[in-house]
């Protein structure tokens, strides 16, 4: 973690070192413009098959991020209309009980196979009691 490093992209980096391959900086050390995994989703961006280009550590390196290049960066695939309707029946099916034909209102535990209802019927009767 001494002596800084040389990159192409940004030239001599005095409190970067290199990590994994990659120049690493502390938090809020890093060079502007670069973006991490949640900003790149939020700007509905994808790698695209885009190596991360730097990372940046906190936590003493207990955590750290990778950060890509905008410019290196695609737009995020959209689902058609019929995927998006295949999904739709899809997500109904798993709300249907196979025992009782009802709708649920929630997808069906697959440990269960059935509504919770059906699953755990009433234990206690008039009897019991």
């Amino acid at each position: 973690m001494t002596g800084g490093v040389m990159t192409d992209r940004w030239g001599w980096q005095p409190t970067a070192w290199m990590e994994a391959g990659v120049p690493t900086w502390r938090w809020r050390c890093a060079p502007g413009g670069l973006v991490t995994r949640r900003q790149m989703r939020a700007a509905d961006l994808a790698p695209g098959g885009a190596a991360p280009v730097a990372r940046v550590v906190c936590r003493r390196g207990r955590r750290w991020a990778d950060l890509w290049d905008p410019a290196d960066l695609t737009c995020k695939r959209t689902a058609s209309p019929a995927q998006l309707a295949a999904l739709d029946r899809a997500m109904a099916a798993r709300r249907w009980c196979p025992t009782c034909r009802a709708a649920a209102g929630y997808c069906i535990p697959r440990s269960l196979g059935a509504c919770v209802d059906c699953a755990a019927p009433a234990t206690t009767t008039k009897e019991d009691r």
